[in-house]
């Protein structure tokens, strides 16, 4: 029993310096996310896509509010079911304007997943890359921890930023 738990203090021992030895990184992704081409054709691809919702939909709120001033301009000389079927149409025109809204911010979140993807990914492959081949234990996100010591850790943003040919 004695040999068992000697033994199992020696590999505790032995794993805990291992890992003293080893190297770790901390990185800033959003940086090199926003230092990349393509991330920012991405973004003026969604800007684009965001400012054709925005006015489609001020066409149809242009619309509504015409049709709502002009109801309520002859609405008092209107027979009852025609007053009705008006009022009906308006509330169906405001719900259809709310229904193009939430399928537009979902759109535009999609469409950001979509593109920013593959940038996301080929940062991630740089990030591995550079840490394969400096041999680091860990490359955490610099801005997901609330403190990184500097001296234990290497900051690896500018290496994997080199890897992906940026600035």
């Amino acid at each position: 029993m004695k040999k068992l738990i000697v033994c199992a203090i020696c590999a505790i021992c032995g794993f805990t310096t291992a890992n003293a030895q080893g190297k770790f990184g901390h990185v800033n992704t959003q940086e090199i996310i926003q230092a990349m081409p393509e991330y920012e054709k991405a973004m003026k691809e969604i800007d684009t896509l965001q400012q054709q919702y925005e006015a489609d939909l001020k066409s149809m709120q242009d619309e509504l509010q015409k049709k709502g001033e002009a109801f309520d301009k002859e609405q008092a000389t209107l027979p009852e079911n025609i007053k009705q079927r008006r009022q009906q149409e308006l509330q169906d025109m405001y719900a259809k304007i709310q229904q193009s809204f939430q399928d537009n911010q979902k759109a535009l979140q999609k469409a950001y997943q979509e593109k920013t993807q593959a940038v996301q990914a080929k940062v991630l492959d740089a990030i591995k890359s550079v840490g394969q081949t400096e041999g680091f234990v860990y490359i955490m996100e610099n801005g997901s921890l609330p403190y990184i010591s500097t001296n234990l850790s290497t900051d690896v943003t500018a290496k994997v930023k080199s890897k992906l040919g940026l600035k």
